[in-house]
């Protein structure tokens, strides 16, 4: 790793320090950025994510596709933790700690409005980001393409019924246009424009060249626009964040101690139905990590923008970044050689 990743927790860390600055300082006129949206997704941090995503798109070897029947143990297990685990241990900490342990401070209106926003949270599994952190724990990134795309067809079909589960809601409204809007913005775009990337520069100058010459160049990109959005969204949130911290703080912790278990379960048990690393890393990141995009949209849509269920997401966002940092930083120093088939076998 460079100076800068080997770092990057530092970065982080200065980069939320600033975005909670500026948000304190410039107060209302931030919301010209953060008014700046299209279906609910916020077009400067779409905008950041596709400078994000778009680097490890190039990385992708999409003819190696094909090639996942012979390996299919790694999306099963991500399945099992995104459906069948992760959306209800989420509502069991949210239960146990929102109507609980907390009801001494909570008010059963505002429970149900924090256990809400967590459940909307638990049932949207990370797609965009997981890119991200499946590069810097050294994940396949042909095998974390198919994770993400799987998951993206689930969410399109389990997303609606599992929330509406969990809430008791039989006649919740979801609005598809957002749904819809948030997987094509931060996966598809992205995705289409690494292929066509991969496919011309390919045919134009060869696969050494662009290996070797080309993917370079973009290395620094990805990282610089995580710490760019990181200060965006803290900017968007920094006089709340200032306004109410210990509110954020006992949100934050049951978030944690879910994203920890999650990655656990995930991380232990894909060691113990042997999946290789390059496999068993991205498919712990996918559980743990949360499409927080679409999580925040979808609970300002059906609660409003200042709800206790809104919060909750955001809150999710402000978390998630560190933690997800420490998790990568775990995974590379618990690497392990257990081989077994993967794409770019």
């Amino acid at each position: 790793m460079s100076f800068f990743e080997r770092y990057l927790t530092v970065w982080v860390l200065l980069c939320i320090g600033v975005g909670i600055g500026l948000g304190a300082i410039m107060g209302d006129q931030i919301e010209v950025l953060s008014d700046l949206t299209y279906y609910q997704v916020n077009i400067p941090v779409a905008i950041l994510i596709w400078l994000m995503i778009y680097p490890m798109m190039l990385q992708i070897d999409f003819s190696s596709l094909k090639e996942i029947g012979r390996s299919p143990k790694g999306v099963v297990w991500t399945v099992v933790i995104n459906w069948l685990v992760k959306p209800f241990s989420m509502a069991f900490f949210a239960w146990l700690f929102f109507d609980q342990l907390y009801s001494a401070w909570l008010s059963p209106e505002m429970a149900d409005q924090y256990i809400a926003g967590a459940i909307i949270l638990g049932a949207a599994p990370c797609t965009a980001m997981v890119f991200v952190w499946s590069y810097l724990s050294d994940g396949d990134p042909n095998y974390t393409l198919v994770q993400v795309s799987v998951n993206d067809l689930i969410i399109l079909v389990a997303f609606i019924p599992i929330v509406g589960l969990l809430l008791g809601i039989t006649n919740i409204e979801i609005p598809y246009n957002t749904l819809i809007a948030s997987v094509v913005t931060f996966v598809v775009i992205p995705l289409a424009g690494g292929y066509l990337t991969h496919k011309i520069m390919v045919g134009r100058k060869g696969k050494e060249w662009y290996t070797k010459k080309f993917l370079p160049k973009f290395e620094p990109v990805s990282i610089s626009a995580l710490l760019i959005t990181l200060v965006l969204l803290f900017a968007y949130q920094g006089e709340r964040i200032l306004a109410e911290p210990f509110v954020i703080l006992f949100i934050a912790i049951p978030l944690a101690i879910q994203t920890y278990i999650i990655f656990a379960l995930a991380w232990y048990g894909g060691r113990w139905i042997n999946l290789p690393y390059r496999i068993c890393a991205p498919a712990s990141m996918i559980g743990a990590s949360n499409f927080f995009e679409l999580a925040v949209a979808v609970a300002i849509a059906l609660f409003g923008l200042k709800s206790g269920a809104a919060l909750v997401t955001v809150v999710g966002v402000l978390i998630e970044v560190p933690i997800m940092l420490s998790l990568v930083k775990f995974a590379n120093k618990n690497r392990y050689k257990k081989r077994e088939y993967s794409l770019q076998d």
